[in-house]
């Protein structure tokens, strides 16, 4: 059979249209198994189907033949992943018979999947007339042909030479806004585009000096027009970008960058794109997802100017009817457009924690990013935006037309029943109370979130301040700003980390170069080799709470008892040294990220030094799995509900509790709707997430049991897959009729 095989795999690479090498792959199998059938099956995950795609034996003549994932035998092949083998396969409990095929005259069936790097790419079948099983030699050598018809398919998907639905091809990207929109793509190519300006010289400096004061000036009223716009709509958290660009154009440090660089000769257009691609490049080298996206941040800045730098009569796209906007970058200034007019949002690169994300998801504006389509391509024609799973459909065929505007339906129904629950406290049906708490950057500002019900403030991250200026912010700008989010929960508790720098993260004024970032010099190493700057952050935080008393403290990446007995120490020295000045300030509580592994054993050990614990689910992953996430080429080993993970969780849970210590998780788990009821599950009370999930898991919290959460955690830590976990949440989920949490549209 090896000849044979080779045979097959030499006509088949000869042919370069896959649909004729399809149909002589199955003639082929047939006469080399001498068999009467075969068939090739492929999976269309869009449409949760298999499609028939060639055939020996079977009734096919071009009409397109589907079978659901859990239909018939096909189906179980495809969900199993195996091969099945039957002498009589009408006699299986899966079979079912389609008509339209003629297979009535086949007993026996031998599938087995397409797979290639782990994905089930389709089915390969052949079936006889007469009622036997194939041989060992026989399964051996049509998976070693499924093997072989993998490449071959994996291959014309990636050169574009095929596609399941032809008329309908998903492009996927970044799914930012969550929503479904049905309409007319549009772009606006008038528009200038920094990352197009070239180098360009003046001999008249005082001119672009002046050119480029204008703009600053004109970029910051407009700035404060469309903030005041939005003002209502909209939470402060969401508006929080334009807080970023006022306080960027008002640095100091922004303006004599700028005007350095064009009194070297450069005009103001050149000089703005070397300062802006500075400023972002140092935010883009970042490993913290935050914080990385604020260079595109920082880029709509550099865009916004040169609008006004160059004179350009309206920075906003001229729309006289609602549209999906396609856009090179989704920004914040694009979403200040009349939400009449905007149907959805399309963009060609950022990413999904973005500012401008956040302000489309506080818009209610369905998003897509980072999608790879050609702009002409796709303008004025009809498509699909599916924010749920980041996917688009450019024309598309009228049964995706038919099903997305059920999905749309569906989707205004979950919109209006998760709202009821948001003036609600998460308490769940059998009086469980859980603590839903905000994940606060810039600005903590959520009027919104807290008419929502969000109980505190669960982390707020101090370092952005830091990172934006070109100097150390002093002891008195640093009591303003964190007195300002302090004042804002004056009866809730509002969780501060001390600075989370260095390494991977470097000041632009403290450069630190690193082989390995991740495993460096950062976090409270960082401000225990710097006690002049943990110091003056310390006194700030404390002199701050004087008047609301709500302040605790979180000590980033504490790996040993020794970094915690010195920062303590710090800790006390501050609070000496600030209430000698003002009595009325109190010791705040004091926590610690459990981030770093080695914690999870020392716990005992200090539990007695600590108030709480703040578990840092993304980084305590990625040290346990031991990958980076942000590593394209593993990341797909990073599991947030690993087994050891989970196991790692339920540890830290169970000690926190013996040892009467509070304990909240602060990772993207807690936002996870899925993620969210497994911590409930294994026991976490508090949870601590961005404004945009806390009426979701809210609702979800309402509707579901404790006891059977604790059920289905017990379940989960005896689980050897990740992936077995997470399809249990998901079922029950799902049993409790809320499949539309977990995909789009109600199932």
């Amino acid at each position: 059979m090896l000849s044979q095989l080779r045979d097959i795999v030499e006509q088949v690479s000869k042919v370069e249209d896959v649909h004729q090498a399809l149909d002589i792959f199955v003639k082929q199998t047939c006469e080399a198994m001498s068999t009467e059938c075969c068939t090739v099956y492929l999976a269309n995950e869009e449409m949760h189907r298999l499609e028939l795609m060639a055939t020996q034996g079977l009734k096919f003549k071009g009409d397109k033949i589907h079978i659901d994932f859990d239909e018939g035998l096909v189906g179980l092949v495809k969900r199993s992943a195996e091969p099945i083998n039957l002498a009589e396969a009408s006699k299986h409990p899966n079979f079912k018979y389609f008509k339209q095929l003629g297979e009535e005259v086949y007993h026996s069936f031998l599938g087995t999947p397409i797979i290639y790097r782990k994905q089930v790419l389709g089915v390969l079948v052949v079936q006889q007339k007469s009622p036997r099983l194939f041989s060992e030699m026989e399964v051996s050598f049509l998976v070693t042909l499924a093997a072989q018809l993998a490449v071959l398919v994996a291959h014309a998907q990636t050169q574009g030479q095929w596609r399941l639905s032809k008329k309908q091809p998903a492009i996927t990207g970044v799914a930012a806004s969550s929503g479904v929109a049905i309409g007319e793509f549009w772009w606006d190519d008038t528009q200038p585009d920094l990352a197009e300006v070239l180098p360009a010289s003046t001999l008249d400096i005082d001119l672009e000096q002046g050119r480029i004061a204008l703009a600053v000036e004109s970029a910051l009223a407009d700035f404060r027009h469309m903030r005041k716009k939005l003002d209502n709509d909209i939470n402060k958290e969401a508006l929080a970008i334009f807080d970023l660009f006022t306080h960027l154009l008002n640095d100091p440090m922004l303006r004599k960058d700028l005007k350095a660089q064009i009194q070297k000769g450069d005009r103001a257009d050149w000089a703005l794109r070397q300062v802006v691609e500075s400023y972002s490049n140092r935010f883009a080298r970042m490993s913290d997802v935050y914080l990385r996206e604020r260079a595109q941040d920082i880029r709509e800045l550099g865009q916004r100017l040169l609008f006004f730098l160059l004179n350009t009569e309206t920075s906003e796209p001229k729309i006289d009817k609602p549209v999906i906007l396609v856009v090179r970058e989704l920004t914040a200034t694009v979403l200040a457009l009349p939400k009449d007019k905007l149907l959805a949002v399309v963009s060609l690169e950022g990413a999904a924690n973005s500012h401008a994300a956040i302000l489309s998801r506080a818009l209610g504006i369905p998003a897509v990013m980072g999608v790879s389509v050609n702009l002409r391509d796709i303008n004025t024609k009809q498509g699909i935006v599916d924010g749920y799973r980041g996917k688009l459909f450019i024309t598309p065929s009228k049964s995706i037309l038919n099903e997305y505007r059920t999905l749309a339906s569906e989707e205004r129904e979950l919109a209006q029943m998760v709202n009821e629950a948001i003036h609600e406290p998460a308490v769940t049906l059998d009086g469980a109370r859980i603590e839903l708490l905000l994940n606060a950057g810039l600005n903590a500002d959520t009027s919104s979130v807290i008419n929502q019900g969000v109980d505190g403030v669960g982390l707020y991250r101090t370092e952005i301040s830091f990172l934006l200026q070109h100097r150390f912010p002093s002891e008195q700008e640093q009591t303003q700003q964190y007195r300002q989010v302090l004042n804002m929960y004056p009866h809730q508790s509002v969780v501060m980390r001390t600075l989370d720098i260095g390494g991977d993260k470097p000041l632009p004024y403290l450069p630190i170069e690193e082989d390995n970032p991740f495993l460096g010099w950062r976090g409270i190493r960082f401000t225990l080799d710097h006690p002049d700057i943990f110091i003056i952050q310390l006194r700030s935080m404390i002199k701050a709470s004087a008047e609301s008393g709500n302040l605790s403290i979180l000590l980033p990446m504490i790996s040993g008892a020794k970094e915690l007995d010195d920062a303590l120490k710090f800790i006390d020295q501050a609070y000496q040294e600030v209430s000698q000045l003002d009595p009325r300030v109190v010791m705040p509580k004091i926590g610690i990220m459990l981030e770093v592994p080695s914690m999870l054993y020392l716990l005992p050990l200090i539990a007695d030094k600590i108030d709480f614990v703040s578990v840092g689910s993304n980084d305590l992953t990625q040290y346990l799995l031991a990958v980076d996430r942000n590593n394209a080429r593993v990341a797909d080993v990073y599991e947030s509900m690993h087994p050891a993970v989970v196991m790692a969780l339920k540890q830290i849970q169970v000690t926190c509790a013996i040892h009467r210590i509070p304990v909240c998780v602060c990772g993207e788990l807690a936002g996870d709707p899925i993620g969210a009821l497994l911590l409930i599950g294994l026991g976490y009370t508090t949870l601590s997430m961005n404004a945009s999930n806390i009426a979701k898991v809210k609702y979800l919290v309402r509707h579901s049991q404790l006891a059977e959460l604790k059920q289905l955690a017990e379940q989960a830590v005896s689980q050897p897959y990740g992936r077995t976990i997470y399809n249990m949440m998901v079922s029950y989920i799902e049993q409790q009729g809320f499949a539309d949490f977990v995909r789009a549209g109600k199932q």
